[in-house]
């Protein structure tokens, strides 16, 4: 082993280190909280933290791994469709997070589909919509955390010399220790250290691309290879039409208000927390991660002929940086890939230990027990989304990421979203999360339609489907309340 991958493996052990310490400290203080403590950090997160959290699990995997190499394919489109997100998120934080999180805690609602029973039921009808909207939740999510640990494991695999399912279990056993120990709490803290390494990262890769090129000859070596890289003539894998790319800022909007794994924070937030502080430090950081995507227009032009496109990045950093450096910023990128990856199995494992488990069974004796089923599934389910990993067919990272929280998006529009401005019937919520996740499903999986298409298409169904079936079963709810 040469003197770098052991530098390397000295970095990786003194972080993770500090990944489980802060996840440590977390879980002491969570323990002064009920079951809230492990599932929303006690309602605690402040502007920088709450803001870090959200831009760290909004730009990491794909963002770092699956967006250059989207880029590299596609073109400079995707950079574009890349620098949505950030206002997009911006938005979310200052015109939607405030009623959500006030909404939530008056109800005392500490997941997402929680959330969602209830404000549209109670009783049996409650509990129906709980257990539905938690099994959407986990079979989604779980297909989206696959792409997320086969990102970090790609990335770690070179990093460190060793195989991808070698690699791929190391950094999920790190994640479920510190998710396990302190929650969302460990989560969120991990995310804004985190956060600030992808910040810098994105800093030092912009200068040595744009020291290191003449943009003239960059743009020539573009058009030699494909004229569509700089001028498209479609929306590529966004839809035939080039418009389609402008598609991204709402549902960047809506992925970032209603997805389950990003919504929570906003139910994390201090109840007087300062959103436009949080809003403008998501501005900054958000902004400056956008730029990731450039990558994959720099590598395409010094080698076009790559077999697989998600290798853009890893290919990236072993030709164009210094050793040392790449070992720094490749771990600052596996710090990207990990915060959305702690997030997504924090998601999945609050919806099995605490929905599923009200829907089915109801309350357990005491907060003591339900904290430790709430770890139990952060550990079952880790190893469960490795599984997966290791026994997926071939995919692309960010076709999948899409897969998985587009079709999220469209189950949860109406009973998340819709409902802050017009409030609808449980009936009215279940189908809207059944035909939306049934519509953009069968669309991203059978309809060569674009990778937003689907997703938009299923949450446009929906929110019919809520506002429709509301107003027929509303009438019979009254009357069947009032008899």
């Amino acid at each position: 082993m040469d003197a770098y991958k052991l530098f390397n493996w000295g970095l990786l052990i003194l972080t993770f280190g500090l990944l489980i310490y802060l996840g440590y400290l977390s879980s002491k203080y969570m323990n002064k909280n009920d079951e809230g403590g492990f599932l929303v950090a006690g309602r605690s997160l402040g502007a920088f933290v709450a803001a870090g959290t959200i831009v760290a699990t909004g730009f990491s995997g794909w963002g770092f791994m699956g967006s250059p190499g989207v880029t590299y394919q596609f073109g400079a489109i995707e950079v574009l469709g890349n620098f949505f997100f950030a206002p997009a998120m911006m938005i979310a934080v200052l015109y939607f997070a405030r009623f959500l999180q006030r909404r939530a805690l008056e109800m005392g609602s500490n997941t997402i589909p929680e959330y969602i029973a209830q404000s549209h039921g109670s009783g049996a009808m409650g509990r129906v919509l709980q257990g539905v909207a938690a099994f959407i939740t986990i079979l989604l999510l779980l297909v989206f955390l696959t792409s997320q640990i086969k990102a970090v494991g790609l990335l770690g695999a070179s990093w460190l010399g060793i195989e991808l399912n070698q690699s791929a279990f190391l950094m999920v056993a790190v994640i479920i220790i510190y998710t396990m120990l302190g929650g969302l709490a460990a989560v969120a803290w991990t995310d804004t250290v985190m956060v600030c390494g992808m910040a810098l990262a994105a800093v030092i890769i912009m200068v040595q691309i744009f020291t290191s090129v003449d943009l003239g000859n960059w743009e020539a070596s573009l058009n030699a290879i494909d004229p569509e890289l700089l001028n498209p003539t479609t929306g590529a894998h966004y839809g035939d039409s080039i418009g389609t790319v402008f598609l991204v800022l709402p549902y960047a909007f809506l992925f970032a208000a209603v997805l389950p794994y990003m919504a929570i924070r906003f139910l994390a937030m201090k109840p007087d927390v300062k959103l436009h502080k949080v809003g403008l430090y998501v501005a900054i950081l958000g902004a400056l991660l956008s730029l990731i995507p450039i990558v994959g227009l720099y590598v395409r032009m010094h080698m076009p002929d790559l077999a697989d496109p998600d290798m853009a990045m890893p290919i990236y950093l072993e030709q164009f940086m210094h050793p040392a450096i790449q070992g720094v910023i490749t771990l600052f990128i596996i710090f990207a890939m990990k915060s959305t990856a702690n997030s997504l199995l924090h998601t999945v494992a609050s919806a099995t230990s605490h929905d599923l488990r009200l829907s089915l069974f109801g309350p357990v004796s005491s907060e003591r027990m339900a904290l430790r089923i709430n770890r139990a599934a952060v550990v079952l389910l880790g190893i469960v989304a490795l599984l997966m990993m290791l026994y997926a067919p071939p995919f692309m990272l960010s076709w999948l990421g899409i897969l998985g929280s587009g079709t999220l998006l469209a189950s949860m529009i109406g009973p998340v979203f819709i409902s802050t401005f017009w409030q609808g019937t449980a009936w009215g919520a279940l189908t809207a999360m059944l035909v939306g996740f049934f519509t953009s499903g069968y669309m991203m999986l059978f309809a060569d339609v674009g990778w937003l298409i689907g997703p938009l298409t299923g949450c446009a169904v929906s929110s019919a489907c809520y506002v429709g079936v509301s107003l027929i079963m509303r009438p019979m709810e009254f009357s069947q309340r009032h008899s």
